[in-house]
């Protein structure tokens, strides 16, 4: 154990959440920041699609493969280190993207980038789990939901303004004094709250966690460019689930495992995650359809287009800490059921949204969604979080946070092919009704594609609320068996 560990009874070290939170902030910022300059990237250094998707995707990866291993990384060394080693990270790989003279420097640079960020969301969940005693860590995680709902919301309009205004360069030059400051400020001001253990990392559970949560993640997030008839598709997703059912066998046998798969005999934990899943797969939906909706079909700007965002995200901002004291209040029960109602409502009509449906109507609907969305996460997965004795937060954190990456890649690549296939079907349909192709055909089938993909959304998020009536609200069970 450290020398020294808070406990609830003293004073949360609010100075040193707050460090935590920038670090994650602009990390979180930093991942959404580039999607909108990708074609401005692509002129720039001359390359295709596909080796520029590899920013965001390589991003992912490192992420999917390192957050697995955070409980380790939280439970063997101290806060401070670990923090002050991922925010190094994070701001050399900034400072290399602001100056890369070639796409490779720029792809190392992201790589680099990814390491530290990964760290930082586990790092300070736990912080604030250890800091915060049961009855007070709603408004706690409210304000961490502050940080991981805001963060990538804002992202697409601060991007799109950046970009018509400026180079994409100016997307990093905006983040490195950021991190140079925060990296600076943990110097001084870091101090350790958590406990740690001497344990070794086992580096075959690294090797097959990382083949395991990186093939899923890379083969999912493929399957809308590639299709799943691609063997770079199926191949990485049979071979990441073989060497994850190896990964989880392993830990099952070990007395120290990397990951700790035992935590899921706690119910509430087994099932704010199973909660969690879903409503990731279901919140992906206007993510992804959105843009395409308004921008390929409505020919709408891109900074519109974020803009059309943005009061959502502002309506989370301010939610998430309302809903973390109303979690310490109330529960999550209450909270989850309410949120998922309007979460379904607003979805369901997303559905029925037309080519000529007001840019005002659009910017309602979502934003009225993303308010639903505010009042389910962070309550139901602090809710679950709650169950586990405190030597196993650092398991439940880094384990939501890869639920979080992997059922959004596989949300995302479901979403993607649902509704080519229906767009395809569709205008097979209009064409053999007319008989001529058309682009006025092309949007029509693509806007049924988009509005049918909203209804299985709708559906998706409905199993979440089915799933919610049976929350229960719990404290830290410390005798139960592991």
């Amino acid at each position: 154990m450290s020398e020294k560990i808070n406990t609830v009874d003293t004073k949360a070290p609010y100075g040193m959440i707050a460090i935590l939170f920038i670090g994650a902030f602009v990390a979180i910022l930093n991942e959404t920041l580039l999607n909108i300059a990708l074609p401005a990237i692509m002129q720039e250094f001359d390359v295709n699609a596909t080796a520029v998707q590899w920013l965001s995707t390589g991003y992912m990866l490192i992420n999917g493969i390192l957050i697995p291993a955070s409980a380790f990384f939280i439970q063997r060394f101290t806060d401070r280190k670990l923090f002050m080693t991922a925010m190094a990270l994070f701001t050399l790989g900034t400072f290399l993207a602001s100056i890369a003279p070639v796409f490779g420097v720029l792809l190392g640079a992201r790589m680099i980038q990814a390491a530290g960020s990964a760290i930082m969301m586990p790092l300070l969940m736990n912080v604030m789990l250890t800091a915060f005693p049961v009855e007070k860590r709603g408004a706690a995680m409210g304000m961490f939901g502050l940080v991981m709902i805001t963060a990538p919301a804002i992202g697409p309009t601060l991007s799109g303004w950046l970009i018509e205004h400026y180079s994409w360069r100016m997307l990093f030059d905006l983040v490195l004094p950021i991190a140079i400051i925060t990296l600076i400020l943990a110097a001084f001001k870091l101090k350790d709250v958590t406990p740690q253990r001497a344990i070794k990392l086992d580096v075959w559970s690294l090797v097959l966690s990382s083949i395991g949560f990186g093939g899923l993640l890379y083969g999912f997030s493929s399957a809308g460019e590639k299709g799943w008839d691609n063997i770079l598709v199926y191949g990485t997703i049979i071979i990441g689930t073989l060497a994850l059912i190896t990964f989880i066998l392993r830990q099952f046998r070990m007395a120290e495992p990397m990951l700790e798969f035992r935590i899921f005999k706690y119910p509430m934990f087994a099932l704010s995650s199973t909660i969690s899943i879903v409503i990731s797969v279901a919140m992906f939906s206007a993510m992804i359809l959105m843009p395409i909706y308004v921008q390929t079909i409505r020919g709408i700007s891109p900074m519109d287009s974020g803009l059309l965002m943005l009061p959502g995200a502002i309506v989370m901002g301010i939610m998430s800490p309302i809903t973390g004291k109303l979690f310490d209040k109330y529960g999550a029960r209450s909270l989850a059921v309410i949120g998922l109602t309007i979460t379904i409502v607003t979805t369901y009509y997303f559905s029925k949204i037309g080519m000529e449906t007001a840019y005002t109507t659009l910017v309602l609907l979502y934003t009225l969604r993303m308010f639903g969305m505010s009042m389910v996460m962070m309550p139901v997965m602090t809710n679950g979080l709650n169950q586990l004795p405190a030597h196993n937060n650092p398991h439940g954190t880094a384990m939501n946070n890869t639920l979080q990456q992997v059922s959004g890649a596989i949300g995302s690549a479901v979403l993607i092919t649902v509704m080519n296939n229906h767009t395809t079907a569709k205008a097979e349909a209009l064409v053999a009704k007319t008989g001529a192709m058309s682009q006025q055909i092309m949007n029509e089938a693509m806007l049924d594609g988009i509005t049918y993909t909203f209804l299985i959304s709708t559906w998706i998020a409905a199993i979440a609320l089915l799933l919610a009536f049976f929350i229960k609200r719990v404290k830290p069970n410390h005798t139960m068996p592991m």
